[in-house]
């Protein structure tokens, strides 16, 4: 385990996708390091061998496909829909909701797992999940490249991730980096104010 982890995050920090300074987050949270894991997945043959370790961990369960929220699911739903023969979608926001559109269905019973690039707070998973149970879905469990939840957020689904790794984040009025007066830069997609 402990070599999986290595070579996990040395491929992370050789693509670039964990980076230092002061970030807003998706969630609204405060952080001193970022997951940008869209620089590992423009590198085909680096995202399949971190998400092998994902696939692996989900092979043996049951379900019959995989829902990526946009943006930072979508390439993380096709590979491991591709290296686990199963149908991957993806679920966007419309006009700040997320829905499941473009033809793309989920029938009744279906028993989905929900991947991300990175889990820190799952509110887009969990968001993710109301709608696959609104149409009859099932959620069997989150995946991510990168889960780095702090240990007081806990989710009501199993994660099964390729590598968890402990970073702190802040909300605004306790963040160290603001009281030390330092701009932040947000990188992810979410629009949060």
């Amino acid at each position: 385990m402990e070599n999986t982890n290595k070579l996990i995050i040395d491929t992370l920090k050789e693509s670039e996708a964990v980076l230092e300074g002061h970030f807003l987050l998706s969630s609204g949270r405060h952080s001193d390091k970022y997951c940008q894991c869209a620089k590992l997945l423009q590198y085909p043959d680096k995202a399949e061998k971190v998400l092998k370790f994902v696939a692996d961990k989900l092979r043996d369960l049951d379900f019959d496909m995989v829902v990526g929220p946009a943006m930072g699911g979508i390439v993380v739903a096709y590979e491991l829909a591709r290296q686990l023969k199963k149908p991957g979608i993806f679920a966007e926001r419309q006009e700040g909701t997320m829905t499941v559109r473009r033809g793309f269905n989920i029938k009744k019973g279906q028993k989905v797992i929900i991947s991300e690039d990175v889990i820190t707070t799952g509110k887009s998973s969990l968001e993710v999940a109301k709608v696959i149970e609104k149409l009859g879905g099932e959620v069997v469990g989150l995946c991510c490249i990168v889960d780095r939840r702090d240990n007081s957020i806990e989710m009501p689904y199993p994660i099964y991730s390729a590598v968890k790794l402990e970073v702190k984040s802040y909300d605004k009025k306790d963040c160290p980096l603001c009281k030390a007066g330092l701009n932040y830069i947000k990188p992810g997609s979410r629009n949060i104010k």
